[in-house]
């Protein structure tokens, strides 16, 4: 199940070797000294469903959390945070993608699985530049990772959906706000 949380961000520091940086953390990595705006947004129907069609994959909320990235007002991206079961337990992955639509950066931020199954940074950056075409899979552009081929399938997927939703709801306009949205 995906499910999509996107958090505030404050913080421009960088995690420490050896641990996952925070969701402020990965935010700032890919969007330094940025003025971030969140959003929730309400998918109708079709377009919850075209979201499905162009990732390939499950999604089950309609309700999405977005973060927009600006300086000096220009769109600089906007970041998702995908949170998703590899194997049998949850990994969060920030996927960062460009004003034209192509992954910027992704990091994992939250990985429950043993640390022999996560992807190492050279493994995703290999996802940066890609866009949603039928390149970014398995079969095509992504090389596997050996020994953790359910991690690199979810990556995919959470990049595959992100770049969907992006797609759907700022390259096409953005959906309907999401209720209650004015009320926070």
């Amino acid at each position: 199940m995906a499910a999509w949380v996107v958090l505030a961000l404050g913080c421009a520091g960088q995690a420490l070797a050896g641990e996952r940086p925070t969701q402020t953390q990965a935010m700032a990595m890919v969007f330094p000294e940025a003025e971030i705006q969140r959003k929730e947004l309400f998918l109708t129907d079709a377009q919850l469903a075209q979201v499905k069609a162009l990732s390939g994959g499950e999604v089950r909320s309609k309700i999405l959390v977005a973060y927009e990235a600006r300086k000096g007002g220009a769109l600089l991206g906007v970041a998702l945070f995908d949170t998703h079961v590899v194997r049998t337990a949850q990994e969060t992955a920030m996927v960062a993608i460009s004003p034209a639509g192509a992954v910027l950066r992704v990091e994992v931020v939250q990985f429950r699985e043993p640390e022999d199954y996560a992807a190492p940074a050279r493994w995703t950056q290999q996802l940066v530049g890609q866009t949603l075409s039928p390149k970014l899979s398995l079969k095509a552009d992504i090389k596997p990772l050996s020994g953790a081929s359910l991690t690199a399938q979810s990556l995919v997927d959470a990049a595959r959906r992100a770049l969907a939703f992006f797609e759907v709801l700022h390259l096409a306009g953005e959906a309907s706000p999401a209720p209650d949205a004015g009320a926070r």
